[in-house]
Protein backbone atom coordinates (compact mmCIF):
# COMPACT_ATOMS: atom_id res chain seq x y z
CA UNK A 1 0.00 0.00 0.00
CA UNK A 2 1.21 3.72 -1.10
CA UNK A 3 1.11 5.60 2.37
CA UNK A 4 1.93 8.68 3.15
CA UNK A 5 2.40 10.42 6.14
CA UNK A 6 1.56 14.09 6.46
CA UNK A 7 3.40 15.60 9.40
CA UNK A 8 5.96 13.22 10.39
CA UNK A 9 7.46 14.56 13.78
CA UNK A 10 6.99 12.23 16.95
CA UNK A 11 4.24 9.66 16.10
CA UNK A 12 3.78 10.41 12.23
CA UNK A 13 8.01 9.16 12.42
CA UNK A 14 6.93 6.01 14.74
CA UNK A 15 3.65 5.07 12.68
CA UNK A 16 5.56 5.46 9.16
CA UNK A 17 8.67 4.14 10.26
CA UNK A 18 6.69 0.97 11.16
CA UNK A 19 4.55 0.48 8.18
CA UNK A 20 7.77 0.38 6.09
CA UNK A 21 9.62 -1.33 8.12
CA UNK A 22 6.60 -4.37 7.65
CA UNK A 23 7.11 -3.49 3.93
CA UNK A 24 4.58 -0.82 2.86
CA UNK A 25 5.80 1.72 0.42
CA UNK A 26 5.90 4.99 2.42
CA UNK A 27 6.72 8.62 1.83
CA UNK A 28 7.37 10.35 4.97
CA UNK A 29 6.18 14.06 4.41
CA UNK A 30 7.16 17.10 6.74
CA UNK A 31 8.27 20.82 6.82
CA UNK A 32 10.72 20.70 9.32
CA UNK A 33 13.95 19.83 6.38
CA UNK A 34 16.40 19.15 8.82
CA UNK A 35 14.67 15.99 10.10
CA UNK A 36 13.79 14.95 6.61
CA UNK A 37 17.32 15.24 5.38
CA UNK A 38 18.62 13.08 8.21
CA UNK A 39 16.23 10.48 7.58
CA UNK A 40 17.12 10.25 3.42
CA UNK A 41 20.54 10.39 4.59
CA UNK A 42 20.78 7.89 7.44
CA UNK A 43 17.27 6.20 7.39
CA UNK A 44 14.77 7.22 10.33
CA UNK A 45 16.15 6.18 14.02
CA UNK A 46 13.93 4.64 15.78
CA UNK A 47 14.52 3.10 19.61
CA UNK A 48 12.27 2.54 22.47
CA UNK A 49 9.61 -0.14 21.61
CA UNK A 50 11.20 -2.63 19.46
CA UNK A 51 14.73 -1.92 19.89
CA UNK A 52 17.12 0.41 18.55
CA UNK A 53 17.52 0.38 14.77
CA UNK A 54 17.58 2.38 11.53
CA UNK A 55 14.73 2.04 9.03
CA UNK A 56 14.91 3.14 5.47
CA UNK A 57 11.78 5.34 4.55
CA UNK A 58 11.86 8.05 2.36
CA UNK A 59 11.32 11.78 3.54
CA UNK A 60 10.07 14.75 1.74
CA UNK A 61 9.81 18.59 2.16
CA UNK A 62 7.54 19.75 0.77
CA UNK A 63 5.15 17.57 -0.62
CA UNK A 64 5.01 18.46 -3.95
CA UNK A 65 7.94 16.39 -4.25
CA UNK A 66 5.54 13.03 -4.57
CA UNK A 67 4.32 13.33 -7.84
CA UNK A 68 1.34 10.77 -7.79
CA UNK A 69 -1.71 9.66 -5.92
CA UNK A 70 -1.12 7.53 -2.72
CA UNK A 71 -3.60 5.19 -1.29
CA UNK A 72 -4.19 6.44 2.56
CA UNK A 73 -2.60 9.78 3.65
CA UNK A 74 -2.00 9.51 7.47
CA UNK A 75 -2.60 13.50 8.64
CA UNK A 76 -0.31 14.06 11.72
CA UNK A 77 0.18 17.62 11.99
CA UNK A 78 -0.63 19.94 14.72
CA UNK A 79 -4.30 20.88 14.31
CA UNK A 80 -3.72 24.41 13.53
CA UNK A 81 -1.65 23.39 10.04
CA UNK A 82 -4.43 21.16 9.11
CA UNK A 83 -6.40 22.95 6.70
CA UNK A 84 -2.74 24.43 4.68
CA UNK A 85 -1.40 21.35 5.20
CA UNK A 86 -4.03 18.80 3.60
CA UNK A 87 -4.52 21.87 0.41
CA UNK A 88 -0.27 21.29 0.49
CA UNK A 89 -0.64 17.83 0.05
CA UNK A 90 -4.19 17.85 -2.27
CA UNK A 91 -2.24 16.12 -5.39
CA UNK A 92 -1.50 13.15 -4.27
CA UNK A 93 -5.49 12.70 -2.68
CA UNK A 94 -7.16 10.83 -5.61
CA UNK A 95 -10.67 9.63 -6.02
CA UNK A 96 -9.57 5.99 -4.25
CA UNK A 97 -7.11 7.63 -1.83
CA UNK A 98 -8.48 7.65 2.34
CA UNK A 99 -7.64 10.08 4.74
CA UNK A 100 -6.63 8.57 7.78
CA UNK A 101 -6.84 11.47 11.30
CA UNK A 102 -4.98 10.77 14.23
CA UNK A 103 -4.83 14.10 15.19
CA UNK A 104 -5.47 15.68 18.40
CA UNK A 105 -8.13 17.85 19.40
CA UNK A 106 -11.47 18.85 18.09
CA UNK A 107 -12.41 19.84 14.22
CA UNK A 108 -9.92 18.21 12.19
CA UNK A 109 -12.11 16.23 10.42
CA UNK A 110 -14.10 18.60 9.55
CA UNK A 111 -11.96 21.12 8.04
CA UNK A 112 -10.19 17.97 6.45
CA UNK A 113 -13.79 17.07 4.47
CA UNK A 114 -14.40 20.91 3.38
CA UNK A 115 -11.39 20.02 1.55
CA UNK A 116 -12.11 16.33 0.37
CA UNK A 117 -15.61 15.25 1.24
CA UNK A 118 -16.37 13.42 4.07
CA UNK A 119 -16.85 10.07 2.28
CA UNK A 120 -13.11 8.83 2.56
CA UNK A 121 -12.25 10.27 5.80
CA UNK A 122 -10.96 7.80 8.84
CA UNK A 123 -10.98 9.50 12.27
CA UNK A 124 -8.60 7.33 14.93
CA UNK A 125 -7.33 7.42 18.60
CA UNK A 126 -4.37 6.13 19.23
CA UNK A 127 -2.58 5.32 22.73
CA UNK A 128 1.24 5.12 21.16
CA UNK A 129 3.31 7.83 22.52
CA UNK A 130 6.20 8.99 21.11
CA UNK A 131 8.92 11.18 21.56
CA UNK A 132 11.02 13.43 18.66
CA UNK A 133 14.85 13.20 19.68
CA UNK A 134 16.86 14.98 17.98
CA UNK A 135 16.41 15.46 13.49
CA UNK A 136 15.81 11.79 12.43
CA UNK A 137 15.83 10.17 15.43
CA UNK A 138 12.70 9.50 17.41
CA UNK A 139 11.86 6.95 20.37
CA UNK A 140 8.78 4.80 20.36
CA UNK A 141 7.64 5.67 24.34
CA UNK A 142 4.35 3.70 24.60
CA UNK A 143 2.56 1.09 22.78
CA UNK A 144 -0.96 1.28 23.12
CA UNK A 145 -4.26 0.46 20.97
CA UNK A 146 -5.59 2.86 18.06
CA UNK A 147 -8.97 2.84 17.13
CA UNK A 148 -10.72 3.94 14.17
CA UNK A 149 -14.00 5.07 12.50
CA UNK A 150 -15.03 6.09 9.08
CA UNK A 151 -16.37 9.76 9.70
CA UNK A 152 -19.55 9.42 8.06
CA UNK A 153 -20.10 6.14 10.13
CA UNK A 154 -20.47 3.20 7.22
CA UNK A 155 -18.02 0.67 7.81
CA UNK A 156 -16.60 -1.20 4.90
CA UNK A 157 -14.13 -3.70 3.73
CA UNK A 158 -11.64 -1.64 2.97
CA UNK A 159 -11.45 0.38 6.76
CA UNK A 160 -10.98 -3.40 7.86
CA UNK A 161 -7.92 -3.99 5.69
CA UNK A 162 -6.21 -0.97 6.50
CA UNK A 163 -6.70 -2.00 10.35
CA UNK A 164 -5.30 -5.45 9.45
CA UNK A 165 -2.02 -4.04 7.60
CA UNK A 166 -1.11 -1.66 10.62
CA UNK A 167 -1.93 -4.47 13.61
CA UNK A 168 0.37 -6.46 11.11
CA UNK A 169 3.06 -3.53 11.72
CA UNK A 170 3.32 -3.69 15.16
CA UNK A 171 0.58 -0.70 15.89
CA UNK A 172 -2.80 -2.53 17.21
CA UNK A 173 -5.74 -1.21 15.27
CA UNK A 174 -9.62 -2.25 15.54
CA UNK A 175 -12.50 -0.42 13.83
CA UNK A 176 -15.36 1.11 15.77
CA UNK A 177 -18.71 3.29 14.05
CA UNK A 178 -18.93 5.37 17.02
CA UNK A 179 -16.92 7.91 15.93
CA UNK A 180 -17.92 10.90 18.08
CA UNK A 181 -17.74 8.88 21.42
CA UNK A 182 -13.73 8.16 19.82
CA UNK A 183 -13.05 11.88 18.81
CA UNK A 184 -14.17 12.69 22.71
CA UNK A 185 -12.30 9.88 24.52
CA UNK A 186 -9.32 10.69 22.90
CA UNK A 187 -9.53 13.83 24.19
CA UNK A 188 -10.01 13.80 27.90
CA UNK A 189 -7.05 12.45 27.43
CA UNK A 190 -5.62 15.53 25.71
CA UNK A 191 -7.05 17.71 28.06
CA UNK A 192 -5.95 15.53 31.21
CA UNK A 193 -2.28 15.20 30.18
CA UNK A 194 -1.23 17.64 27.40
CA UNK A 195 -1.28 20.92 29.30
CA UNK A 196 -0.75 19.70 32.69
CA UNK A 197 2.91 18.16 31.48
CA UNK A 198 3.65 20.77 29.42
CA UNK A 199 3.19 23.24 32.46
CA UNK A 200 5.12 21.50 34.68
CA UNK A 201 8.08 19.59 32.33
CA UNK A 202 6.87 16.44 33.38
CA UNK A 203 6.67 13.31 31.43
CA UNK A 204 3.44 11.56 31.38
CA UNK A 205 3.79 9.21 34.49
CA UNK A 206 4.68 12.10 36.67
CA UNK A 207 1.10 12.96 36.71
CA UNK A 208 -0.27 10.08 38.47
CA UNK A 209 2.66 10.03 40.79
CA UNK A 210 1.92 13.21 42.77
CA UNK A 211 -1.20 13.63 44.81
CA UNK A 212 -1.42 17.38 43.18
CA UNK A 213 -0.45 16.76 39.34
CA UNK A 214 -3.44 13.91 39.96
CA UNK A 215 -5.96 16.31 41.05
CA UNK A 216 -5.50 18.90 38.65
CA UNK A 217 -5.61 15.92 36.00
CA UNK A 218 -9.10 14.77 37.26
CA UNK A 219 -10.81 18.07 37.74
CA UNK A 220 -9.89 19.02 34.38
CA UNK A 221 -11.05 15.82 32.74
CA UNK A 222 -14.32 15.85 34.76
CA UNK A 223 -15.21 19.19 33.42
CA UNK A 224 -15.01 17.82 29.85
CA UNK A 225 -16.96 14.74 31.31
CA UNK A 226 -19.50 17.38 32.45
CA UNK A 227 -19.88 19.32 28.79
CA UNK A 228 -19.96 15.31 27.03
CA UNK A 229 -23.25 14.26 29.56
CA UNK A 230 -24.34 17.80 28.45
CA UNK A 231 -24.41 16.78 24.49
CA UNK A 232 -25.28 13.47 25.12
CA UNK A 233 -22.10 11.46 24.65
CA UNK A 234 -21.36 8.09 26.50
CA UNK A 235 -17.92 7.36 26.96
CA UNK A 236 -16.89 3.98 26.67
CA UNK A 237 -14.87 4.31 29.83
CA UNK A 238 -14.79 6.23 32.89
CA UNK A 239 -12.59 9.21 31.68
CA UNK A 240 -10.30 10.01 34.72
CA UNK A 241 -9.69 6.53 35.11
CA UNK A 242 -8.92 6.01 31.28
CA UNK A 243 -6.39 9.29 31.15
CA UNK A 244 -4.88 8.07 34.17
CA UNK A 245 -4.23 4.74 32.47
CA UNK A 246 -2.58 6.32 29.03
CA UNK A 247 -0.15 8.30 31.65
CA UNK A 248 0.58 5.00 33.46
CA UNK A 249 1.34 3.44 29.64
CA UNK A 250 3.05 6.23 28.38
CA UNK A 251 4.99 7.23 31.54
CA UNK A 252 7.94 7.95 29.87
CA UNK A 253 6.60 9.72 27.40
CA UNK A 254 6.55 13.85 26.81
CA UNK A 255 3.77 14.85 25.36
CA UNK A 256 3.23 16.92 22.08
CA UNK A 257 2.46 19.56 23.68
CA UNK A 258 5.66 19.06 26.27
CA UNK A 259 7.60 19.23 22.97
CA UNK A 260 5.95 22.05 21.35
CA UNK A 261 6.61 24.44 24.48
CA UNK A 262 10.08 22.81 24.64
CA UNK A 263 10.82 23.63 21.40
CA UNK A 264 8.97 27.03 21.61
CA UNK A 265 6.41 26.20 19.04
CA UNK A 266 2.88 27.00 19.00
CA UNK A 267 0.69 24.34 20.57
CA UNK A 268 -2.78 22.59 19.77
CA UNK A 269 -4.26 23.91 23.20
CA UNK A 270 -7.01 25.94 21.20
CA UNK A 271 -7.94 22.38 20.44
CA UNK A 272 -8.09 20.58 23.09
CA UNK A 273 -8.56 22.56 26.62
CA UNK A 274 -9.28 25.57 24.46
CA UNK A 275 -12.45 23.50 23.15
CA UNK A 276 -13.71 22.35 26.16
CA UNK A 277 -13.57 26.09 27.65
CA UNK A 278 -15.90 26.98 24.17
CA UNK A 279 -18.26 24.25 24.23
CA UNK A 280 -18.48 25.24 28.36
CA UNK A 281 -19.55 29.05 27.09
CA UNK A 282 -21.77 27.24 24.72
CA UNK A 283 -23.37 25.29 27.41
CA UNK A 284 -23.10 27.40 30.47
CA UNK A 285 -21.11 24.83 31.97
CA UNK A 286 -17.97 27.11 33.69
CA UNK A 287 -14.64 25.16 33.13
CA UNK A 288 -12.10 26.96 35.52
CA UNK A 289 -9.67 24.43 35.35
CA UNK A 290 -9.48 23.90 31.77
CA UNK A 291 -9.66 28.09 31.36
CA UNK A 292 -6.29 28.82 33.72
CA UNK A 293 -4.10 26.07 31.67
CA UNK A 294 -5.27 27.54 28.73
CA UNK A 295 -4.40 30.81 29.93
CA UNK A 296 -0.75 29.04 31.22
CA UNK A 297 0.23 27.64 27.73
CA UNK A 298 -1.12 30.91 25.75
CA UNK A 299 1.11 32.73 28.75
CA UNK A 300 3.98 30.38 28.09
CA UNK A 301 3.65 30.65 24.03
CA UNK A 302 3.74 34.73 24.16
CA UNK A 303 7.13 34.34 25.94
CA UNK A 304 8.91 32.31 22.83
Amino acid sequence: MKIAVLGSGAMGSVFGGLLAEHGQDVVLIDTWKEHINAINKNGLHLEGIGGDRFINVKGVSPADEIKDHVDLVIVFVKSPFTESAVKGASHIIGENTMIMTLQNGLGNAEKIAEITGSSRIIVGITNNGATLIEPGRVRHAGLGETVISPFDGKIFQRIKEIAQIFTEAGLPMRVSDEVTVLVWDKLMVNVGINALTAVLKVPNGYLVEHTSSEKLLEYAVREAEKICKAKGIQLKHDPVQHCKDVARATAANYSSMYQDVAKKRITEIDYINGAVVNEGKKLGIPTPVNETLVLLIRAIEEGY
